[in-house]
């Protein structure tokens, strides 16, 4: 009889350190940094690959929250994979919250499957080391462990957790977890043996998870089932409802349960991953696993790199040059560019907390944002006007709107653009335009098979994104 295995994606973070390519509104799991996936889609597809003769894998449980839905649904849609159930939180409660909402969810049906738990942003170089280590775990878990995946370590790290593991029949036993150790300590763990990462990969029951939350954080645990159980659901959206969920009290997986059951009576175990792993925590690790010339330079996009060491350069838009430069990180996007000391990319998240404070957009949003219909990019600015890129999907629509502040106009660059312009609606093609009062109401679709792509120029006192009146929407924005 085969083991029901439920996978989990944890797709919540912000990734702030890897700032400015990763944005509150366009964090680091739906970027592509490593290969032609996005890491979001990566972690999606090797648990999809545990399938077996031993294993029925279902389909995956997203966890995020409600600004990245479409994000989710995008770039499964490009893997051609529908979600087992999107669940949305409304505001960030950390790790375990979100676990005991996949929990309840994956038993909503009667059924207590092995959770295989990972977070979205995560990079493996190994599949097939992965998908051994994780098949192991599988088994365990299945017998009523809860399991860890240990990372080897490779060097002297301060940036992570470390788990210490002790000989056990069946598997290594979790002994104690470590918190973030200076370097000589990390130094010494690494001598000892013995000790491994903290992932944050777990795999376990439904209920074995759901139980041991109740022992350890009764307070979450009944705070989460009683939002969950006031949930809503609209298509493969779950949304716990916001006043319940804002209650639930805020904590991580690790701290809730994981550090509590050494010592408990509890069975945890730690199966040993070596599989190339790395969590692109920080410019320093994307530096680390990307391919390298003989001077130990990275450089991605449009580059130029001379008499440099040990540097990363990223380019999204335009030419990059550097010279003379050692151990640094040079990324470039559009309305944003980062200069760091490779080995200090961790402080990156100081700039967001800066941007964060000061109201700055480039905290938020790329110059190119991506909406469910499709995306805009706005390519010029300056008093009373703005000028946009905007390219809607085949069969796309943005809402029926009005504006108080501004007037459009309204170019089509290719394609075909369906225009409702008041009581009109009229269609036009590459080279027609039309304009858009201010305060009339409109709507811009495309109605063809292909992409529809056309010049917006807006030209008024107020410009900014607020300024908009929704009377319909296909997807549900209010």
């Amino acid at each position: 009889m085969s083991i029901a295995v439920q996978p989990v994606i944890m797709a919540g973070g912000s990734g702030t350190r890897l700032w400015p390519l990763s944005r509150a509104g366009y964090p680091k799991q739906f970027l592509v940094l490593s290969g032609n996936q996005s890491l979001f889609q990566q972690a999606v597809a090797r648990l999809q690959g545990l399938a077996g003769s031993d294993t029925a894998v279902a389909a995956p449980l997203i966890v995020g929250n409600e600004e990245h839905r479409f994000l989710v649904l995008d770039q499964l849609r490009e893997l051609r994979i529908e979600p087992a159930a999107a669940l949305l939180e409304p505001m960030g409660r950390n790790t375990a919250p979100a676990l005991t909402l996949a929990a309840l969810q994956a038993q909503a049906d009667g059924q207590d499957p092995v959770l295989v738990v990972t977070p979205a942003d995560q990079t493996v170089t190994d599949e097939a080391a992965f998908n051994a280590a994780m098949q192991r775990a599988v088994q365990l878990a299945a017998g009523g462990a809860i399991v860890i995946l240990g990372i080897t370590p490779d060097r002297p790290e301060t940036g992570y957790g470390y788990i210490r593991s002790e000989a056990a029949a069946g598997a290594p036993r979790v002994a104690q977890f470590v918190e973030k150790p200076n370097l000589a300590t990390a130094q010494r763990y690494l001598a000892e043996g013995g000790y491994y990462w903290n992932a944050g990969m777990f795999v376990l029951k439904a209920s074995v998870w759901l139980a041991a939350l109740e022992r350890f954080r009764p307070d979450i645990a009944g705070a989460t089932r009683e939002a969950f159980a006031a949930r809503s659901t609209d298509a493969r959206f779950v949304r716990p409802d916001k006043a319940l969920f804002g209650a639930v009290p805020s904590e991580s997986v690790d701290y809730a349960v994981m550090e509590q059951c050494p010592g408990s009576g509890l069975d945890i175990r730690m199966v040993e991953l070596d599989a190339g792993w790395n969590d692109l925590g920080a410019w320093e690790a994307v530096w680390q696993v990307a391919p390298k010339d003989a001077q130990g330079n990275a450089q991605v996009g449009d580059a130029i790199v001379k008499d440099s060491h040990n540097t990363l350069v990223h380019a999204t838009s335009r030419l990059v040059s550097v010279v003379g430069l050692h151990d640094v990180v040079v990324v470039e996007t559009p309305d944003a560019v980062l200069v760091a000391d490779r080995e200090r990319s961790q402080e990156v998240k100081q700039i967001v907390n800066e941007l964060g404070a000061a109201h700055r957009g480039e905290q938020v949003l790329h110059r190119k944002v991506h909406r469910p219909w499709g995306w805009y990019d706005s390519i010029d600015a300056g008093p009373r006007f703005q000028v946009k890129r905007i390219l809607v999907k085949p069969g796309a629509s943005l809402s029926l709107q009005k504006h108080h502040h501004r007037a459009e106009h309204w170019i089509v660059v290719s394609g075909t653009a369906e225009v409702t312009n008041g009581d009109k609606v009229i269609l036009l093609t590459e080279n027609q335009s039309t304009y858009i009062p201010l305060g009339e109401v409109h709507r811009l679709a495309n109605p063809g098979k292909v992409p529809l792509e056309i010049i917006e120029v807006q030209s008024g006192s107020y410009l900014g994104e607020d300024d908009i009146v929704r009377y319909e929407d296909t997807y549900g924005r209010s």
